[in-house]
This record gives C-alpha cells, structure tokens and sequence, in this order.
C-alpha cells in the first residue's frame, strides 16, 4: 500500500481515502506514527483549525437525529461537516450495530459531508480509544465543522468534554427528572444543553429544572438551554446559534486555546501510557517480575520500592 498516495487521497477529501485511513487508524496499523506524522503536517496546511462538537446524552434522547439536524444547519451556512458517531461494543461478542447513520440517511450523497460510525471497542468514557486520531483524518480532510456523537452515556463518561471545543448535552422529557439527567458530571460538561422532543409534556418543566441547577452553579459561561425537535428540524439555528457564541467566547477569554492544548497533552499522555502498558503487557512470565515478587515477600523491599526498580529498568 502506497501511503504518500493514500495521504494525498485525504488531502483531496476522497472518501474512500479518508475511510481507509481511519481504519488504518481504529486497528492500530504499524503505520499509525508515519500516519500520524503525515497527519500533522496536512492539519497545520489548513488555514484554520476545524470545529470540535461534541454530543452527548442518555440514551433516546435523540443524539443521532440532533445531529442530523446540525449537519443541516452548517451544511447551509456552507461549511464541510465531519460526523464521527461512537457506538458502544458487545462486552460478549465485541460487535457493534454501528447503526448511527441510518438517521443520517438524508446526508449520504452531499460531498461535503464525512459520516463514520466507530466500536468503543470497551473504551469507557462514551468514545472510542481511536477517536483522537479519526478526528484528525476529517481534519486533514477539510471538514471544517465535526460532530462527535457519543454512546449513549450516564452520569461519569465525560471524555468528550477533553475532546471537544464545544459539548453539548442533550435532555429529554420523560427521560428522568432534569437533576438526575444532569448531575455527576454532565452539569460542568455542557457548554450547551439542548432540551430535545419539546412538543412533549414535561419538556418547559425540564427547562426550569435546568435552569435552577445552573443558577446554583458560577461559571465565566453560562450554559444557553435551547428547545429543540430534531425530528422535524427545529432549533437547528438556533443551537448553531449558541454553539457560534460559545466559540466567541472561547476565543475571546483565551480558553479555546488552553483547551486545545489540554487536547494535545492527553492525547500524548494517553499514547505514552499506551506503550508502557504493552511493555508491561510482556512481563508476565519474565525473571526480574518474579524476582522482584518474591523479594516483596520476603520483605526485602516493599511494593512500591519494587515498582520503582521494575519502572527504571523498562526506561
């Protein structure tokens, strides 16, 4: 496989270019640092960084539909839009329906928009552990605008607020009451929240709800609560709208960049931890773990003393 070919199918937009490479990506290709570098390079040819969004949610409250809707909304303010919708995994098969796009339907012939479903592949937090990565893909590709649309999350999977520039939570009426939709986390997580399937009972009572949290809370940005129905395409303005805000805000305070630069540092983190653990990943069975077990036993050294001498010796 010619590489330099497959970077330059990106570097035009090519579909099949960019669905190549993400999954050169998502299966750790011993390609993945040259990819990486190459990656880099097209990202910082851009002449401005792409849009980060973030959607989350509990379950049913219309993620896939609400997304939709914004791939509508700046498709017409003429931006190129990238969707990477994350599906949780099978804990027994390790499949995945990867059914997200059947909502999106409508976007699967218009050029300017880039629709992948990824697996979690068991990755907690709500996205998938090669999500960095793919955003950079739609990136390189020119996607000016992505959307990232988690699994379905609870209380505590709040990866996508180190992910995005902007997150918006999504509630829904008869989904629980608006406390116990958005406490634990997904509160200080919203940038926006988005109050989904307001034609129905119980969607104003939702709002108040929010409302009253959010007046509890001290924040340099307050949280916009926008009323939508996805399903028939309102609130779409408006929701780009308060999402346009937030940049502007970003921008203007300084914290767009400090949370772009938090991004890059986890992401190092993350790949630096990840070749540690493949390290540690060959010690079973090796001389020095056991030597250093035994000595812990014999009470020569305590756990943390031995970690210490096991951590020097894989630097």
């Amino acid at each position: 496989m010619d590489l330099d070919l497959l970077v330059e199918g990106v570097r035009q937009g090519r579909p099949r270019a960019v669905a190549r490479l993400i999954t050169m990506v998502e299966n750790g290709s011993p390609l993945l640092r040259e990819i990486s570098a190459e990656l880099v390079r097209l990202c910082a040819d851009r002449p401005e960084r792409a849009r980060i969004i973030g959607l989350t949610g509990s379950p049913g409250v219309g993620k896939s539909t609400s997304t939709a809707m914004l791939v509508r909304t700046f498709r017409e303010r003429g931006a190129k839009v990238g969707v990477l919708a994350v599906d949780p995994s099978s804990p027994f098969t390790g499949g995945a329906l990867l059914g997200d796009r059947v909502r999106m339907q409508d976007h699967a012939t218009d050029s300017g928009v880039f629709i992948r479903s990824m697996a979690s592949r068991g990755h907690l937090g709500g996205l998938a552990w090669a999500a960095p990565q793919a955003l950079r893909v739609l990136e390189a590709a020119g996607c000016e605008v992505i959307l990232v649309e988690t699994v379905g999350v609870g209380q505590a999977e709040v990866d996508i607020a180190s992910l995005a520039d902007s997150t918006v939570v999504l509630l829904a009426p008869g989904m629980g009451d608006g406390v116990q939709a958005a406490k634990a986390g997904i509160l200080e997580i919203a940038d926006v929240f988005v109050v989904n399937k307001a034609d129905r009972d119980g969607a104003q009572a939702v709002v108040r709800e929010l409302r009253n949290m959010l007046a509890l809370t001290e924040r340099d940005w307050r949280p916009p609560i926008v009323p939508t129905v996805a399903a028939r395409g309102e609130g779409g303005e408006d929701v780009a709208d308060a999402l346009d805000a937030h940049l502007a805000h970003l921008r203007g305070s300084g914290e767009l960049e400090r949370r772009r630069r938090a991004r890059a540092r986890d992401e190092i983190e993350a790949i630096a931890l990840a070749a540690l653990r493949s390290r540690f990943a060959h010690l079973h069975g090796d001389s020095r773990l056991d030597a250093l077990a035994a000595r812990v036993l014999a009470a020569e050294t305590d756990p943390y003393g031995a970690a210490d001498e096991l951590l020097a010796s894989l630097t």
